[in-house]
């Protein structure tokens, strides 16, 4: 048995400190707190089967989605990693955050912003993080913001240090970096992969979190489907070339402003994209590999539901389904080929719309009934089993934003007020509307959408370009070098492009 994790031994600490001063709490009472699990998934657009998806292997997290409010509609206000983590984890926009790359902490350069996990830390929670939660790095200040946001140190898999090395074995039989990067697991380093680690990590914190007097807020961030497209080779079979169509519309459009288009560098750098002796920006990837792109991308889903999966299975089996908010949403979408773009670092809507759904027990669906599995395991490998039914979902046009107010407001916190404009002054507001009120039960006779503010019913979202054509630094530009921002504005039937 591998030693245990230095933040499952700052936990035994942690509890052992909280139990001793609270003592224990009566199970199954109903002004318990509910405790939270926040899953946040890298580079995951709505390519799943609860979102209309006919080809997609996604039986897990389906399964959530029909016990959940879902949102058809929800928007990251920036298509990047950094600078979206930071903007909804601390419910600010960027222009806000003043976070557009990956080169600095937002408390020390635009203000000491309270984040989601810290609010709940201040609130009686024990709050817990396993993976890619924030982003790591600078914008994080190395700490993924501890000790404002964690009570016990985040968790970082081992094997993530080699998610950019040579792991990928080629047609050659050497070992490449590629974006292609189906393996055997077990001749990987370490013999696992991030997630599994993620996976194996949350189940033993909320193991320990069972018999805990006071309630948990835990945030496990997947890797996956994020390039490399590197996942265990047998999700590879769910997706016959044969079966993957390309985009719709893989063309470079006509008339498309100069500064709207990315040319998605990271992709290039990886060996086998080399290999192709792609022209520069515009370039088209060969019909036959962009078919391979989307196969492994879809594979990466399918991989991820099944930890998913697997961590959704442990909440029955510890008991905790009754008592426990599972919000899930992504940082961000990932163009696949739709007119000519690859990655993200844009504000189409493939790059900006994310999933996003809310588990509520007793609200979004009956409390569970003893012994009843509420979130049994499916294997997505099992053709014969039933996409389960979609549950309540919503039109309304939401922002990441509302994660924040949603979240505080479902587990009974006090919402935080809206910030005034500007909010730079300010430690604990929030820029996105709260969306408790969706979560009543109005019948089936209710609208669709909720108008009774037409002004919030717009997503904003930005991208920062460097210069008014593509270059080399258009995707990620420094600060410095950002000369120009680009806005979309969404409704539920427009966007516009500013």
């Amino acid at each position: 048995m591998p030693p245990p994790s230095r933040s499952l031994l700052w936990l035994g600490l942690v509890l052992g400190a909280v139990c001793a001063s609270r003592g224990p709490a009566a199970p199954g009472n109903a002004t318990d707190p509910l405790n939270v699990l926040l899953i946040i998934v890298d580079d995951l657009r709505p390519s799943l089967g609860c979102y209309g998806n006919k080809l997609i292997r996604s039986p897990n997290i389906d399964q959530l989605a029909s016990r959940s409010l879902l949102f058809q509609n929800a928007f990251a206000q920036q298509a990047v990693c950094a600078p979206s983590r930071v903007s909804f984890l601390t419910g600010r926009r960027p222009d806000t955050t003043r976070l557009y790359d990956f080169n600095s902490y937002w408390r020390v350069h635009a203000g000491n912003f309270s984040t989601i996990p810290q609010y709940f830390k201040e609130n009686g929670y024990v709050t817990m993080s396993v993976g890619k939660v924030f982003h790591p790095g600078i914008s994080s200040n190395h700490s993924d913001d501890s000790p404002y946001s964690w009570s016990v140190p985040p968790y970082h898999p081992s094997s993530e240090k080699y998610e950019n090395t040579k792991t990928c074995r080629g047609p050659d039989g050497e070992l490449h970096a590629n974006l292609l990067c189906p393996v055997d697991v077990v001749d990987v380093p370490e013999g696992t992969l991030p997630d599994k680690q993620s996976t194996e990590q949350a189940i033993q914190l909320l193991g320990k979190m069972k018999t805990s007097a006071s309630p948990f807020f835990l945030a496990v961030g997947y890797h996956k489907p994020h390039i490399p497209f590197r996942y265990p080779k047998e999700f590879q079979k769910l997706y016959p070339l044969e079966n993957v169509s390309l985009a719709p519309d893989p063309q470079v459009p006509t008339g498309l402003p100069l500064v709207a288009y990315n040319p998605w560098m990271d992709l290039r750098q990886r060996e086998d994209i080399q290999a192709l002796n792609l022209s520069v920006p515009y370039g088209p990837i060969p019909a036959d590999f962009q078919r391979k792109i989307r196969q492994s991308y879809f594979a990466c889903v399918s991989y991820l539901d099944t930890q998913v999966g697997r961590l959704l299975s442990a909440l029955d089996d510890l008991q905790l389904a009754s008592s426990t908010i599972v919000a899930f949403t992504s940082d961000h979408g990932w163009a696949l080929g739709e007119h000519g773009e690859w990655a993200k670092y844009s504000n189409f809507d493939v790059t900006t719309r994310v999933p996003l759904m809310f588990y509520v027990p007793g609200r979004t669906a009956p409390l569970p009934v003893e012994g009843e599995k509420f979130f049994p395991y499916l294997d997505p490998f099992d053709s014969v089993s039933e996409v389960p039914e979609p549950g309540r979902q919503t039109g309304d046009l939401v922002e990441l934003l509302s994660l924040f107010p949603t979240l505080a407001g479902l587990a009974g916190l006090r919402v935080p007020p809206r910030c005034p404009i500007p909010s730079f002054h300010m430690e604990l507001c929030r820029e996105g509307r709260n969306l408790l009120k969706l979560f009543e039960d109005h019948g089936e006779e209710e609208e669709p959408h909720v108008r009774s503010n037409p002004r919030e019913l717009v997503a904003y979202s930005q991208y920062p370009r460097p210069a008014d054509s593509p270059q080399w630094n258009s995707d990620k530009p420094s600060l410095e070098d950002i000369k120009v921002m680009g806005y979309s504005i969404r409704t539920v039937d427009y966007r516009m492009d500013a």
